[in-house]
């Protein structure tokens, strides 16, 4: 029996070893993936960014424990986490390993945990992460969480993967003014200020709500005797998305239910409007663009002369020619 097939038949250990030959873009794992595509399109997916400390991956954890249980409103689903981890430089594997953040998972058959390494993949994501989310989607996981290293000004392609983008924030450290400068609201679908206990926790939702309002294009602000007002404006957007700013505390489950709920609504705003099936597409069009960049660029190198790309490099080391014409002369097929 095939792996692909065993996949599809719940077999924990081949899942597994595929996503392994994925990260390895092993030929015969990619071969795998390929014949499984069909079964893919039906998992829910969020993305879960964040800076360093914010308790992205106790939040993760506490999130897919309340997804696994149900509620009186929904049934039990079966939850797949990916948490992208910075690489080893020795080893070039997963250093956090966020598994051992998540023990209250350990030996649930509705739950499956995989730490990669991001490889030094911009973006916060790992370059196999798009395959692997493939993978778990064909094995029936219904719901696919996707944790980013954290969030950063090069962090938002976390946004073109999923379809719900939480962004985590805490207090007290300055986070909600570093994300309005990186412009991580823009790509915010849902905001939850972790560590709502501590002090400062109302001021850093209030601070991002008024950002989140301001930016708004369903609302029209104006200056009112110096102060900034919130009006509906005249031709706005009445069914555009605001993302909700929901208050939680990681470590004792406080405001998950809240935080699961604002999820569920933004699901149901993306079937309502119909960009659930446009957010797809442009998911589909950003994995299309990204494996025809690497495969154009290793096709590019196999065609170089022996040494071409290195004469072009000493020239423009040695400020004969700049990058840009070497690179023309290159695409060319000519000397830089």
């Amino acid at each position: 029996m095939g792996l692909a097939q065993r996949v599809l038949d719940g077999d924990r250990l081949a899942l597994a070893r595929l996503l392994t030959q994925i990260e390895n873009e092993d030929p015969e794992g990619l071969r795998d993936l390929s014949a499984l595509y069909p079964q893919t399109g039906k998992a829910q997916l969020i993305g879960i960014t964040g800076a360093p400390g914010t308790g992205k991956s106790t939040l993760v954890n506490r999130l897919a424990l309340h997804l696994r249980h149900g509620t009186a409103d929904t049934d039990p689903r079966r939850v797949a986490i990916i948490a992208v981890d910075p690489s080893s430089p020795f080893t070039g594997g997963a250093i956090l390993g966020d598994r051992i953040r998540m023990q209250d998972l350990a030996g649930d058959p509705g739950v499956f945990i995989r730490s990669m390494a991001s490889r030094g993949a911009l973006g916060g994501l790992a370059r196999a992460t798009m395959g692997a989310v493939e993978a778990l989607d064909a094995a029936g996981y219904e719901t696919i969480l996707i944790e980013t290293v954290g969030a950063g000004q090069a962090e938002v392609d976390i946004a073109r993967m999923a379809h719900t983008t939480v962004v985590v924030e805490s207090p007290s450290l300055g986070d909600e003014i570093q994300a309005i400068k990186a412009g991580i609201l823009e790509v915010a679908d849902v905001i939850a200020v972790n560590k709502a206990d501590l002090p400062g926790a109302d001021s850093t939702s209030g601070a991002l709500q008024a950002a989140l309002d301001l930016g708004h294009p369903a609302r029209k602000s104006f200056r009112h005797h110096g102060q900034i007002e919130i009006v509906e404006g005249p031709g706005a957007e009445p069914a555009a998305w605001l993302p909700p700013v929901v208050m939680t505390v990681a470590t004792r489950g406080d405001g998950i239910a809240t935080l699961a709920e604002a999820i569920a609504r933004h699901q149901q705003h993306l079937d309502e409007s119909g960009e659930h099936t446009k957010r797809d597409r442009e998911r589909l069009r950003t994995e299309m663009e990204d494996l025809l960049r690497e495969a154009l660029v290793e096709r590019f190198h196999a065609a170089q002369p022996q040494g071409g790309m290195d004469a072009a490099l000493d020239r423009v080391a040695s400020r004969q020619v700049s990058p840009r014409r070497a690179v023309e002369a290159l695409m060319d097929g000519r000397p830089a």
